[in-house]
């Protein structure tokens, strides 16, 4: 990750949920519409990175056969474990994406709020490793708040455009606020063309 490990750390101490992901009415208005976005009723296996406290951990839970939320901090990790102890098909583990990567394959992989804070050499390898793990059909769905930040190296909708690069990947849904970006796509599959360029996603609300 480009941003140092102790901006993380310093965000947690003394702080269990630092960005106020439980009592904040646009997180959880973001999470219901993220969930909403989600093309199908249930995902076999499921891939949550940068899950902090596990707010929409719990959200995706009914959604998937299994699920595996991780993060890179500690604190977050225990208290997502903690919060998701009464679901025995959610597992929770410490990584650090994208050096650290589960193996196997995953028909749902959700990137959020996560993209922004690698450089473009650790941007396109994790973005290498979430689409390699997809199986083909497979959901990858990405938000991210549009709005400059001083510790996030891109925005929402810098993100997206990046996105629209990724040849193995067919934009499904795009929906733009003012204050983030949420985008699903899906895995190629055998026998599906790629798009010809990100200008084939434009009209797309």
């Amino acid at each position: 990750m480009s941003t140092p490990a102790g901006y993380f750390e310093e965000m947690y101490k003394g702080k269990p949920d630092p960005w106020g992901l439980r009592e904040r009415w646009y997180e959880q208005r973001k999470y219901a519409l993220t969930v909403a976005s989600l093309p199908r009723p249930t995902f076999r296996r499921a891939f949550e990175p940068a899950c902090s406290v596990g707010q929409l951990t719990q959200l995706l839970a009914p959604r998937c056969e299994r699920l595996l939320a991780a993060d890179r901090v500690a604190s977050a990790v225990g208290t997502t474990r903690e919060r998701t102890s009464h679901l025995p098909h959610v597992e929770v583990e410490r990584l650090t994406v994208p050096q650290e990567w589960p193996e196997g394959r995953f028909d749902l992989v959700v990137l959020s709020e996560l993209l922004y804070y690698f450089d473009e050499g650790q941007l396109s390898e994790l973005l290498s490793r979430a689409v390699g793990s997809l199986e083909p059909g497979g959901t990858l769905l990405t938000v991210h708040w549009n709005h400059p930040v001083p510790e996030h190296l891109h925005t929402g909708a810098q993100l997206a455009d990046r996105l629209a690069l990724e040849r193995d990947l067919l934009l499904r849904s795009d929906h733009r606020e003012e204050d983030f970006v949420l985008q699903t796509f899906s895995r190629i599959s055998p026998g599906e063309s790629p798009p010809l360029s990100p200008a084939g996603h434009e009209g797309l609300v």
